[in-house]
């Protein structure tokens, strides 16, 4: 196999993967502060808080605050939570809600 085939059928395997959904926190170890979120691809959530983050265009001001004073090595990415694979989205995101609640109470955390 050459390496244009090999890279061929390496993105299609990517393409072709499924998503898990999930509930995730984000912690600042300086501060102690944890938000949690939910999403529906936990695998990628990660590079689009953190990317918006380093731009300083992240909307919620209390966590970019924490990035900006402490940097992204006061940071850790955690997923908490992945959900079984839901066929109805409205079943989806209601239990999407529920478990983002129950960590967000358990664990004293702010939204993300």
């Amino acid at each position: 196999m050459t390496t244009t085939e090999r890279r061929k059928a390496a993105i299609a395997a990517y393409k072709e993967r499924k998503s898990a959904a999930g509930i995730f926190a984000v912690r600042c170890a300086p501060v102690g502060a944890v938000w949690v979120g939910q999403t529906r691809d936990l695998d990628k959530v990660w590079n689009r808080i953190s990317f918006s983050l380093r731009s300083g265009a992240d909307p919620r001001r209390d966590l970019q605050a924490a990035w900006n004073a402490h940097g992204g090595a006061g940071f850790a990415f955690e997923p908490l939570e992945k959900l079984k694979d839901e066929s109805l989205d409205f079943a989806m995101q209601s239990a999407l809600d529920e478990r983002t609640a129950f960590w967000r109470a358990k664990l004293g955390a702010a939204a993300i």
